[in-house]
């Protein structure tokens, strides 16, 4: 089994600068969807079997432009969804965007997991619904041929994929953001799942760097 973890194209929310992980409104911009068609471009010689995707709508309709290239239907997974970020959702202003920063600096330099702007998630609520939701997929279809393609988010992909990927680790993923539309290629082996391309560069010796 391979799993493609496709970050979404980019959104109103994005180019205006807004916090919205939340309701489901902002969706792509002209750009989001061209980003969308060229990435359904790479995976169309891939003989993807599955799509799953956040029910936020900058994903949903990321997928539905997949799902038309690639003759599939798509699948709502909540897992997948960006983290809650409480009473900044829908602001812009510095203040909440320094508040943003200072829980991503709590999660991945102090690692205080527990830490939640009030109203929101803490990376452990986020752990609890995004890698059972891996270890389903890995149970049901990791000997299988499957090709699943997962819709998803750059903060819930920073955070997570470094728990079930066995080569990439938190400092990877900073180093190295998803942009919209990047692809991070995992195989199913023995031992887990196994980065294979992060957004086009190849790991090596346990790191993409």
């Amino acid at each position: 089994m391979e799993i493609y973890f496709a970050r979404h194209g980019e959104s109103e929310a994005n180019r205006l600068g807004v916090i919205f992980n939340r309701g489901y409104g902002h969706g792509l911009t002209g750009t989001g969807k061209r980003q969308a068609a060229a990435l359904a471009g790479k995976l169309a010689g891939r003989d993807i079997t599955r799509i799953c995707t956040s029910p936020l709508l900058r994903a949903v309709q990321t997928a539905e432009i997949l799902a038309a290239r690639l003759g599939l239907p798509f699948e709502l997974a909540d897992a997948l969804r960006e983290f809650d970020c409480g009473i900044i959702e829908g602001k812009s202003d510095p203040g909440s965007w320094q508040l943003h920063s200072a829980l991503w600096r709590a999660w991945t330099v102090h690692g205080h997991w527990e830490s939640r702007i009030e109203g929101g998630e803490s990376y452990l609520d986020i752990q609890a619904r995004f890698v059972p939701f891996i270890e389903h997929l890995l149970s049901r279809y990791g000997d299988s041929p499957e090709r699943i393609v997962l819709v998803g988010h750059g903060g819930t992909y920073r955070c997570m994929l470094p728990l079930v990927l066995q080569n990439i680790d938190l400092d990877d993923s900073a180093e190295h953001p998803l942009a919209c539309t990047s692809l991070v290629i995992s195989v199913a082996a023995p031992e887990g799942l196994a980065c294979r391309q992060w957004a086009g560069v190849i790991p090596e010796a346990g790191t993409i760097a």
